[in-house]
């Protein structure tokens, strides 16, 4: 993430203005793709130490510092010996060791055993070092405008890092954007608006957090290239960037670089879960991904739906990510006041963002890393269990 420092913007009122690339910046951006591609197969560290100079062009020395962060992030890199170079350091090292003879004479024999030059070894002995690898093509070269489209998302995404609480009206395909939030595992909640295909979106940002912080802004900056699949969008952000409190405003149409289409099955957790739940409930149907419910004001989208082929009975699962007790409390809240009693929540214990326990509830199933599949059925089965006591007791009333 582009640390503050490194963020273009300026500040009208109470509303931070980031500076993007835009058609002006493109005769620079391709200047710099032809520096790096001129240092395919050489030393990172030249290719480092050339950037460290002024383009032979004029460029902005801030968008350039960034197009450079993006870039690193997707050129690639190879090790250049043949020899793996803890093997090439552990062996030199021993011989040394053992031997009185000169360096060179000890990289003689040591190269001799190998069965390469002394030359080879020499250089295989730190080319894991960053600065020793060679620079490498990328798989996918980009144009002018693509850099100039990537470099905005690393701006847009540096000052979201920094927001406390961020809403996204989204209309047309805004269940994809909503997946994806939950996938990541952020806290948000979806409320509906007048249109059949709106919604938006609340999340909380990672200043709002204490714990972290990093590994959330990550997962929430990711949304930002997902938004380009809605028909529009508008998102605003209470962020904290140089000591104030601010604004930040992004919409549809804004040139910030479109992710790819989003997938229906991102994580393994969830497919590991049908799959488990499938095995040790044969009698039991999972439907993924069934209609959100309306809570009040809010939407709640289940992960899951199980429903049992042979009394009817019907069961939603939602899996949460990051979370912290008052959100947790607000979810169970909601549930309730959607009568919803049937609905499992799975909680990842790891991802506690506050030094707060979770609230107690009968269908809370807490896990690390995996589901238990076999937890949700003996929850289901507990609760219909005491269901059908309360009824016996019921009619004996």
């Amino acid at each position: 993430m582009l640390p503050e420092a490194l963020l273009p913007c300026s500040i009208q009122g109470n509303v931070v203005l980031p500076h993007f690339l835009g058609e002006h910046d493109h005769a620079w951006l391709r200047v710099l793709l032809e520096e790096y591609a001129r240092f395919v197969g050489r030393r990172q560290r030249e290719l480092d130490e050339r950037l460290r100079e002024p383009l032979p062009c004029a460029s902005p020395a801030l968008k350039r510092r960034i197009a450079i962060h993006v870039l690193t992030r997707h050129w690639g890199s190879r090790r250049a010996a043949t020899i793996l170079p803890r093997r090439a350091r552990a062996m030199v090292f021993a011989e040394a060791a053992r031997s009185r003879e000169e360096p060179a004479a000890v990289v003689a024999s040591v190269a001799a055993a190998l069965g390469v030059t002394a030359a080879e070894l020499t250089e295989a002995l730190f080319a894991d070092l960053p600065g020793e690898r060679l620079v490498a093509a990328p798989a996918e070269v980009l144009s002018p405008g693509e850099l100039a489209l990537r470099t905005n998302l690393a701006i847009a995404q540096g000052l979201l890092f920094r927001s406390t609480a961020v809403l996204i009206d989204m209309e047309g395909n805004a269940r994809a954007v909503v997946r994806h939030a939950k996938l990541r595992g952020l806290i948000c909640a979806v409320v509906p608006r007048k249109g059949e295909r709106q919604a938006a979106l609340e999340i909380s940002g990672p200043y709002a957090l204490f714990r972290r912080t990093l590994v959330y802004g990550r997962a929430l900056s990711e949304i930002l290239p997902l938004l380009a699949w809605c028909h529009s969008f508008r998102l605003r952000a209470d962020c904290a960037v140089r000591g104030q409190p601010l604004i930040l405003r992004l919409a549809s149409g804004d040139p910030i670089f479109p992710g790819k289409a989003p997938r229906l099955y991102d994580s393994k957790l969830e497919e590991r879960f049908a799959r488990d739940f499938r095995r040790v409930a044969p009698d039991w149907d999972v439907i993924r991904e069934p209609e959100a419910v309306q809570a009040g004001d809010t939407l709640i989208f289940p992960d899951f739906a199980l429903r049992h082929r042979g009394d009817g009975r019907r069961w939603l699962v939602e899996i949460v990510g990051f979370w912290t007790r008052d959100y947790v409390e607000r979810k169970l809240a909601l549930l309730r006041i959607a009568g919803l009693r049937d609905l499992v929540l799975c909680i990842d214990e790891s991802r506690n963002c506050a030094d707060s326990a979770l609230p107690s509830s009968s269908r809370i199933v807490l896990f690390r890393r995996r589901l238990d599949a076999t937890a949700v059925l003996r929850v289901i089965e507990q609760e219909a269990a005491r269901a059908d006591f309360d009824n016996r007791h019921a009619d004996r009333e």
